[in-house]
């Protein structure tokens, strides 16, 4: 008999593998032996700086984007029980995206770091008209309306994003990189400033886990099994609006790793959205740290943002998984 080994026990393993490449791998070649002396308090400024100002705490905005974006996508996936479904569908990654444009064109904003709060108030602000506008009245109805709420909302907040960057070139030369999808320059400020959203939706969605199967099957099957649709609605709409807010606001608009990642691990793990929400949040540190570290390399002497690397990574792999049938029932 041959042993196959785990899908699950090879993402877990893939984790370390990314964080040191993270850490090992940049534009800006720095020895292994300088790496690590850099680590541990060694090394020479150069390779201090490279490591511990740069590629550190690049790392963890890796991490933390990664996490969210994939807990966020399984979880809207789930919820709107759409497997094509993802965060920008709320209309998240649109709200930042204006904000940071109407902060940069107005306000005079420069620094990633001070893009972070305009994120976050834009994000918030637009997932809360789309629940506004969208939300069924009556729990039991499925949430078609607010999709297609957040769509057309996403759709109007992008196109005053791109006359307000047409209107002012220098503005949007400054947020170019940021729009795109970018790891580069995020400090541990930036990062810090999001963690509270980043808690608060974690511990929502882990709140909302347990109902999510009985939803699945129907939510007048769920009502029926007991299941609060009310509670469950707002656990998973905070989830979801607090990590796609979360990670727009560190890393800009990061295409498809909440659609693609939630589809891998689906067909790797089976319907369990439990385990989905678990085993996505490890899949898509893995997926942004390796993008991000793809990025680094594959323009030398210059960067790719994290968020075309992903496009790249996930496009044929969706339509992939598109075509596969348990990959896609939910």
């Amino acid at each position: 008999m041959t042993l196959r080994p785990s899908p699950v026990a090879l993402l877990v393993l893939a984790v370390p593998a990314a964080l040191a490449l993270s850490v090992l791998v940049g534009s800006n070649p720095v020895p292994p032996g300088d790496v690590w002396a850099a680590l541990t308090g060694g090394g020479d400024a150069t390779a201090r700086f490279v490591v511990a100002d740069q590629r550190l705490p690049r790392t963890v905005a890796g991490v933390v984007v990664g996490l969210a974006l994939g807990v966020s996508g399984a979880l809207m996936q789930a919820y709107t029980r759409n497997p094509f479904a993802d965060p920008g569908l709320f209309g998240v990654s649109a709200g930042a995206s204006f904000a940071v444009a109407v902060a940069v064109a107005y306000a005079g904003v420069t620094a990633p770091a001070a893009y972070v709060w305009w994120a976050v108030g834009g994000a918030l602000l637009a997932s809360l008209v789309v629940v506004a506008l969208g939300r069924p009245t009556d729990p039991r109805v499925p949430p078609t309306r607010l999709v297609l709420t957040g769509v057309a909302v996403g759709a109007v907040l992008a196109g005053l994003t791109t006359g307000i960057s047409l209107s002012d070139p220098d503005a949007f030369e400054r947020m170019l990189t940021w729009h795109a999808g970018s790891l580069i320059d995020r400090g541990y400020a930036v990062t810090l400033a999001v963690a509270p959203l980043l808690v608060l939706g974690a511990l929502a969605a882990a709140a909302t886990a347990p109902s999510l199967n009985a939803i699945a099957l129907g939510r007048d099957v769920a009502q029926a099994q007991g299941v609060d649709l009310r509670r469950s609605d707002l656990l998973a709409l905070a989830a979801i609006t607090l990590l796609a807010a979360g990670a727009a606001a560190v890393a800009g608009p990061v295409a498809f790793v909440g659609l693609v990642v939630p589809h891998v691990v689906r067909w790797c793990v089976g319907v369990d959205q439990r385990r989905i929400l678990g085993v996505s949040a490890v899949a898509g540190v893995v997926l942004v740290l390796v993008a991000d570290v793809v990025g680094r390399v594959a323009v030398l002497p210059g960067e790719m943002p994290a968020g075309i690397v992903t496009a790249f990574i996930g496009a044929p792999v969706l339509v992939l998984l598109a075509r596969r049938s348990r990959a896609t029932g939910l």
